[in-house]
């Protein structure tokens, strides 16, 4: 017997960020229930040794493997929005993905996907021309690779631009603006952590391909793949929750490349 799937969706999770003796995440659980992983690079958070190890986990649990490349700012954790010219943005995003590429490389793997982190991301959505930096080097390295971006966001616009395959992502642990944008992480009620609303909003977002912004409103959008913040506590079984409630609701649960 064959289950006939309407809808499909990829469920990724920022991965890879500890740093030396700093263990950050639950990344060997959490590894065990998602489709993709967007995994540090060494700057705004991981180190060789654990992008060796997270590529290890993804391979052993048939994740697709992303670079997740941000600014240089390990205190930060890569969530504070820095000044940076479009040129330099294109050479940290072709540097990290360069780091990530060999060490799957050096484990018979290859990379899926790039998403940018943090403050880079959200800086990207709104600004074109950090938006076709990035697009521009992801196009440098390899034309195969995924561009993930939200929703709706000049990221995903300028993936298209540079001719990139891309995927519109969204976020079920977040609140959203009017405007389809992220609500800012300091502001009031940014983060959802009420895990059952947030298994909920999961399920309405691949379903429905929408979310309701803090004002109301119903927000329609595309989306391709929903993240699960590494960081936050209890990321593995949120995103147990999550593919198990998908799955109930007739979502089939697949990574970009198999969708």
């Amino acid at each position: 017997m064959y289950v006939v799937y309407a809808m499909r969706i990829d469920l990724n999770a920022d991965v890879g960020e500890s740093f030396g003796a700093y263990t950050i995440g639950q990344d060997p659980i959490l590894l065990q229930h998602i489709t993709s992983a967007n995994v540090a690079c060494g700057f705004h958070a991981g180190d060789p040794g654990v992008m060796r190890a997270t590529v290890a986990l993804a391979k052993q649990y048939r994740v697709a493997i992303g670079a997740h490349p941000g600014f240089a700012d390990l205190v930060g954790f890569g969530r504070r929005e820095l000044r940076a010219t479009p040129r330099e943005v294109e050479d940290l995003v072709v540097y990290q993905i360069g780091a990530l590429a060999a060490v799957a490389a050096a484990q018979g793997e290859r990379l899926q996907h790039v998403k940018p982190h943090g403050a880079l991301f959200n800086m990207a959505a709104r600004d074109r021309a950090l938006a076709d930096a990035i697009a521009r080097a992801i196009a440098a390295v390899d034309r195969s690779l995924v561009l993930f971006g939200l929703a709706g966001s000049e990221l995903v616009t300028a993936g298209g631009r540079a001719c990139l395959r891309t995927a519109s992502e969204v976020f079920a642990d977040r609140a959203y603006a009017p405007d389809a944008t992220l609500v800012p992480r300091h502001a009031s009620g940014a983060v959802i952590h009420d895990a059952a609303f947030v298994v909920e909003r999961a399920v309405r977002m691949a379903s429905e391909h929408a979310v309701t912004a803090i004002d109301g409103s119903l927000i329609n959008m595309q989306v391709d793949t929903i993240c699960v913040h590494g960081d936050t506590p209890g990321a593995a079984d949120l995103a147990a929750r999550i593919r198990e409630a998908l799955t109930r609701a007739g979502v089939a649960v697949k990574a970009i490349r198999d969708l």
